[in-house]
Parts: C-alpha cells; structure tokens; sequence
C-alpha cells in the first residue's frame, strides 16, 4: 500500500443543502481509534449551527477564508487558516461566512484515560487559535527556511495534537512517528508533492487530505518557488499515554518512567 489514503479536493462533489452548507464525511466507514473527519463548506453570507456533542472532543479546522465564530458573547473571527473547539454540548456556537469557506471537522472519541485526565487538567474551552498565534518550533526534519507553529500540544486534550508548517521551497522529512498517526490539510497555494515510505510521489493542492499511520517515513516537499503549506493532526496509537505524559513531565525517557 503506498497511501494510507489521499483524498483530493472536489468542489463538484459538493451538495448544498438550503442553508448554503456541505457536510461528507472523509473516507467514510473507517474509524481510526474512534475518529471521524468530514469537510465542511458553508457559502458566503450563510451560517451554520453545528449540532452539540456531550462526551467527544470537536475540532474545525479553517482553510483561512474570512468568517467569524460567535458562542454566547464571544466572537472569534477568521481571517486566515484558523481552529476553534466548542466546550461540549455546554454552549452553543455559529459559524458565519463572509465568503465561502471550508473547514474539517474532526470529531474524537475519549477513552478512559483521556476522561480521567481531563477531569484533572485540561486546555479551556471554548478553544478559538489563529495559525500565527501559535508557538514557533524548529524540528531536525524541517528544511532550511520552513517554519512551524504548534496549535494543541500534546496532552492539552489528551490523545491530540495539532500543528501548522509552511515554506516556500522547503517541507518536511520525516522518519515515520511509532506512537503516532497523521492527518495532514493542505492549505493556502499548497503546490508540493507527499511520499511515503520512499514509494511514488502524489501532487498536494489547496483543501487535498491526506492519512498516514503510525510508523511511516513521510515526506511533504515543495519545490523552489512552491508552497507547502498544512495543518497536522497527530494522535497517539496506545490507548493508555500516561508514559509518555510522565516520560515528557519529568525530562525522561520512556523506559525510566515506572
């Protein structure tokens, strides 16, 4: 199998309903440790209230065309690739867009060790980031010029984490992530090429999704003068993380924590 799976951006495959929104699940009948993805697109000058969930963590992910999200008093608004994550089914929120726009929905389930954690420490919802205002971090596999921002860290909710990467002429090679799965949204003027473990080469555009799974060498290179540009959702594989929560904690490895 050279790809997990790669799906390209179809706009004809779009089906509006009378509000002016899309909703298709991403490859769906495969969850990947309780996961779903579906892409949304919501015309502009219409919005959305997306339906409440009680016990699975809610993810948007904003291809960075202009909208705003209101939740009670609150509005967060979009003005490039953004996130936003709703506080449960605890408070309502509205996506409104001011011209059309796309965002992914990731929908995750909790096991056991991540409602545990949660109940003694977690990141604030309602979670509303900008791509620019996340943390800058360099990374051995990102080439020269490449910049990346951290979104969620790992352990802020548990089994997720999410990052940005962006260059021009640059990218990312990458030895495969053991404990960790990856889903990638190309964003902006994407125009760069994915290959997993050293197999042939697919082209990325804008909107293009992509899986890999735990283990896999990846590459996402652009060419001089091309844009890579994507979000990426990374979850841990084991269901109980608590060594590696204890291992990053206390500045060991894995084998010292007991």
């Amino acid at each position: 199998m050279k790809y997990d799976y790669v799906i390209k951006s179809d706009d004809s495959a779009l089906k509006f309903d009378k509000k002016g929104f899309s909703k298709e699940e991403l490859h769906p009948g495969e969850d990947v440790a309780d996961i779903k993805f579906f892409r949304c697109s919501l015309k502009a000058g219409c919005n959305i209230s997306p339906v409440l969930d009680s016990n699975k963590i809610v993810i948007l992910v904003f291809n960075g065309k202009e909208g705003y999200v209101t939740t009670g008093d609150e509005l967060f608004r979009i003005s490039e690739p953004a996130f936003f994550a709703p506080d449960f089914d605890r408070t309502p929120y509205t996506v409104h867009a001011v011209e059309d726009i796309e965002f992914i929905m990731g929908v995750f389930g909790m096991n056991k060790w991540d409602m545990e954690f949660y109940k003694d420490w977690h990141l604030r919802f309602p979670f509303f980031s900008l791509y620019s205002d996340g943390v800058q971090y360099d990374q051995d596999c990102k080439l020269p010029g490449t910049k990346s921002w951290s979104i969620i860290q790992p352990f802020q909710i548990g089994h997720i984490s999410i990052g940005v990467v962006r260059a021009v002429g640059g990218g990312t090679n990458e030895k495969g992530h053991r404990i960790l799965h990856q889903w990638n949204y190309c964003l902006g003027n994407s125009d760069f090429e994915l290959t997993v473990d050293e197999d042939d080469t697919i082209p990325q555009k804008p909107g293009d999704w992509n899986f890999i799974s735990a283990g896999r060498d990846h590459k996402l290179l652009a060419a001089p003068g091309k844009e890579v540009f994507y979000v990426w959702i990374e979850y841990f594989v084991d269901e109980d993380i608590q060594k590696y929560y204890l291992a990053q904690i206390f500045n060991g490895s894995i084998n010292e924590v007991k």
